[in-house]
């Protein structure tokens, strides 16, 4: 119990004395700056600034050191990976199989194809498709017949690096 005041009492003397430090430090950084900005204007005409505080600031003294943002660049950027996915437009239907599968994407080049059924654990159940298919929109049927048992399944397309995963219910 005694441990416990004498860690309260201990923080709170480090926070005195931390809040002193800093205005001894704030109040020197405050005197250095009026001499610096005493010397300033004696040494350049100000302008002033169009901020409504009416304070006169030097023009030459604002570098950000950034470049501002510019829209049209990130728009050329999204377009441009748009265009470069291999894998794209993937439907499954109907999304309620009894025992046939239809699946349908779009590649934009020619691309090894993986097409596998996974179960809710992420356990591969079956391969459906595992071949190199030319570029063009695709449209597959699988005769899943009693290979699956009822309940949620993930269709996992693959081609290139891509993967794309869609969910499917079994009846």
């Amino acid at each position: 119990m005694a441990y416990k005041y004498f860690s309260i009492l201990y923080l709170f003397i480090l926070s005195v004395v931390f809040t002193l430090a800093k205005i001894d430090t704030l109040a020197a950084a405050s005197l250095s700056l009026e001499m610096d900005s005493a010397s300033r204007k004696q040494q350049t005409p100000m302008q002033k600034s169009r901020i409504s505080d009416h304070k006169a600031y030097k023009v030459s003294d604002l570098h950000f050191g950034f470049k501002p943002f510019s829209p049209l660049m990130g728009a050329q950027k999204m377009e441009g990976t748009e265009n470069e996915k291999l894998l794209s437009n993937v439907k499954v239907f109907p999304n309620q199989i009894s025992d046939q599968l239809s699946l349908s994407f779009k590649l934009n080049k020619d691309s090894n194809v993986s097409i596998k059924v996974m179960d809710a654990l992420g356990n591969e159940v079956t391969t459906l498709l595992s071949q190199r298919l030319s570029a063009g929109e695709q449209s597959n049927t699988f005769n899943l017949g009693s290979k699956l048992n009822q309940g949620f399944y993930f269709i996992r397309v693959v081609a290139g690096t891509e993967t794309i995963v869609k969910r499917i219910e079994v009846l």
